[in-house]
């Protein structure tokens, strides 16, 4: 165990020191404390995230810091974070084997978890920027989208079960809150926060605020998520928390869990994806590779939909014991076409909020405080500006029209009318 039960932040030369008592750690890559290799790597807005190297292998140690990173000391975050994440990962390891670092110890009053290293997995965001591919990926993370959603949610636990984890995770109110502000209200106005790329998007921006429509939606959006615990959601699922080789694709960084609506996560993956198909022009120069790119793209967003659907109507028809559309009311009586017909009827809310949620997640990611790489490392502004620019007004699009889109065919269509300047 760690050496002291008052929490304080590791460093590269503290960390084997403090966790040289450590018994996974110490099975797990070998060797004496002293001769280990400690690098900090971690790239993110919160967190502390160290590489140890000894003898007989590597782990990541990822460490909660009491503060946002991003901003600094003036924006305190509870510690107790990393304890949700830990709990996710569980879960999530339970629910979709294989799909999410193996967790080798967690310790919560120094707010860390010691996990297993994925190499040589990289984060998607950069695999996307360097336009490499990843086979299977759509695949791969619609079944993991599907399996988590499906079995976190009263179509498969027990209602003891549910209630008791409902309650659990209701706890991780401050990220909740860090969703609420900076995702769904933020973006919306001029909040302090906030940063855009000025001028360029400055009428554009205004424009937005001005729409009415938008900010009703934006905020149905919003109750949704505070109010429909529908399933135990990542909560911040995007191309910077999935790592990936060119053949396989893992989930990590669930710090944000909740529980929310069936289609936030999907939704917030798809938005990010979109945000990459339109950036890509500015990070592959050669436009035929960036076209082939594009379309590669566009490919993932309609195979992810469609591996969650072919997942989610897999485990209704197989794993479907919880407490909703049991199958006494349905198939036991005979009505097999009547259980088709809900799960049908869920798979078209669950797809309306995904289209809502992808709109808010482009939005959010331009205007409000923290963007993605995909966008802000284009040095032009007017290259950028016009990137983003497409992006806002498909996520408006997205988000406004979200109950009249005819399925994903209908939002990758708005996509490439956006590329070539024919969005509305």
């Amino acid at each position: 165990m760690v050496l002291s039960s008052e929490y304080e932040a590791l460093s590269p030369e503290t960390l084997g020191t403090r966790l040289a008592g450590v018994e996974a750690l110490r099975g797990a890559i070998g060797g004496n404390a002293a001769d280990w290799s400690v690098s900090e790597v971690g790239d993110g807005n919160l967190n502390l995230v160290f590489i140890v190297e000894g003898g007989e292998g590597s782990v990541i140690v990822k460490q909660a810091l009491p503060y946002v990173r991003l901003v600094g000391d003036s924006w305190p975050l509870p510690l107790k974070r990393a304890f949700f994440e830990y709990n996710a990962l569980i879960r999530q390891e339970d629910r979709d084997p294989g799909r999410t670092p193996r967790v080798l110890h967690f310790d919560e009053s120094q707010a860390l978890i010691i996990m297993e290293r994925l190499q040589p997995h990289i984060i998607l965001r950069q695999q996307l920027m360097a336009g490499r591919r990843v086979t299977d990926l759509g695949r791969v993370i619609g079944e993991f989208a599907a399996r988590t959603a499906f079995r976190g949610s009263d179509l498969s636990m027990t209602a003891p079960e549910k209630k008791a984890d409902t309650a659990l995770f209701a706890g991780n109110v401050e990220l909740c809150d860090i969703t609420e502000s900076l995702v769904f209200t933020d973006p919306y106005f001029d909040a302090p926060r906030n940063r855009h790329t000025s001028p360029q998007l400055d009428g554009l921006v205004a424009e937005l605020r001005r729409d009415e429509a938008l900010k009703i939606s934006a905020q149905h959006m919003k109750r949704a998520f505070t109010s429909r615990g529908e399933t135990l959601c990542h909560g911040d699922l995007h191309a910077g928390s999935i790592m990936v080789t060119d053949g396989e694709a893992r989930v990590i960084d669930p710090e944000f869990a909740f529980y929310g609506p069936f289609g936030f996560d999907i939704g917030m993956l798809v938005g990010n994806y979109l945000m990459a198909y339109h950036a890509a022009g500015a990070h592959i120069a050669d436009p035929a590779a960036c076209a082939g790119f594009q379309d590669w793209i566009l490919e993932v967003i309609a195979d992810t939909w469609a591996a969650f659907v072919a997942e989610f109507s897999l485990l209704w028809h197989t794993e479907r014991t919880g407490i909703l559309y049991p199958r006494t009311l349905y198939e036991d009586q005979g009505h097999g076409l009547a259980s088709e017909a809900a799960l049908q009827g869920l798979l078209a809310e669950i797809f309306v909020d995904l289209s809502g949620f992808a709109g808010i997640e482009m939005h959010r990611r331009i205007l409000g405080l923290a963007h993605v790489a995909e966008l802000d490392t284009i040095a032009d502004p007017d290259i950028r500006a016009a990137c983003e620019a497409r992006c806002l007004k498909l996520g408006q699009t997205l988000v406004n029209n979200r109950a009249s889109l005819s399925g994903i065919g209908a939002i990758i269509a708005l996509a490439r009318r956006g590329e070539t300047g024919d969005q509305a």
